[in-house]
């Protein structure tokens, strides 16, 4: 059942996975700065017109579903998921690893369908269940490689599906709209005040082991920028007080840095610049979850106990 296996001896896998990271580590560490998507040249990284076209784009979609049915968005955010766990086992599979992608596929819509209709608690069992699902599937493949699989399998089932059973959690308020636009928005803020300062200003590396262009000056923007369209929002959208409008921008700037670093590493490790082609002046969709993957548990705590719903 194993959807990716692997030909040849266990050595012979071990010295091809060796040869595939050490390749990509050196194209890593030749590339200019980040390992974003696109290419443009020069210190933005990236195409930044197709970035900015696609990011447009992306951004209507998303708002239309919302605000036309609101589980439209559930539709939508399954997809991405499942776009998403297909390029992270593609990504996986240059580096020897055989995800086992069935019950990820299946447990996508089963995770947001039980956080969305079953509240916290079903996001909870869902969890569990997809992660023993995960654990059973990969063990009935064989014990090669299983301890790599299945860990890969269970990560999978946290850093990914997890995230969209939060967005789900803030979804299914009465004014879940709101806060998953604000959430969204939030984050996109971190990214384009991060970009653009650290590309103005940026003179000392956050991570330059991991991600050489992400400066501390772009940290500082993304800090910026969360923060004053976090008060906007909790304040006029979602009728909050302004100080958790900061608390809110502050811990939305960290946990989406903390989102791309977390990426940046893991396509590191894996030697692959980009988790796949889907996104022109982007890279993936992974690529574009990184900062959105982390921060969803944190917006979903920070917004349900600051700024409960009514």
């Amino acid at each position: 059942m194993t959807e990716s296996p692997q030909g040849g001896t266990p050595a012979a896998r071990g010295a091809g996975r060796r040869r595939a990271r050490t390749t990509g580590q050196r194209q890593a560490s030749a590339a200019p700065g980040d390992a974003s998507g696109g290419t443009s040249g020069g210190k933005a990284g990236r195409n930044l017109p197709a970035a900015i076209a696609v990011g447009v784009g992306l951004a209507a979609l998303v708002v239309g579903s919302l605000f036309y049915v609101k589980w439209l968005f559930l539709v939508l955010a399954t997809a991405a998921l499942v776009v998403a766990v297909w390029e992270l086992g593609g990504a996986l599979r240059t580096a020897g690893v055989a995800l086992p992608t069935t019950p990820l596929y299946l447990g996508v819509p089963a995770m947001l369908a039980a956080a969305y209709w079953g509240g916290p608690a079903g996001l909870a069992a869902a969890t569990s269940l997809i992660s023993v699902a995960v654990l059973l599937w990969r063990g009935a493949g064989g014990a090669d490689g299983y301890r790599r699989d299945a860990t890969a399998g269970v990560f999978t089932v946290v850093y990914l599906l997890l995230a969209g059973g939060f967005a789900a959690l803030m979804l299914r308020e009465e004014d879940g709209a709101l806060r998953v636009v604000t959430w969204l928005l939030v984050v996109v803020a971190s990214d384009v005040g991060g970009y653009a300062v650290g590309v103005l200003v940026g003179r000392h590396p956050m991570a330059p082991s991991v991600s050489p262009k992400k400066s501390w000056e772009g940290f500082g923007g993304s800090v910026l920028a969360c923060t004053a369209l976090a008060t906007a929002a909790v304040v006029w959208a979602l009728e909050g007080p302004w100080w958790a409008g900061v608390v809110f921008g502050v811990s939305m700037a960290v946990a989406a840095t903390l989102g791309d670093l977390t990426e940046s590493l893991l396509k590191r490790d894996i030697g692959v610049k980009d988790m796949g082609t889907l996104l022109p002046g982007h890279g993936g969709l992974m690529d574009r979850l990184d900062s959105i993957a982390l921060s969803a548990p944190v917006a979903w705590i920070v917004l349900t106990a600051l700024v409960p719903p009514a």
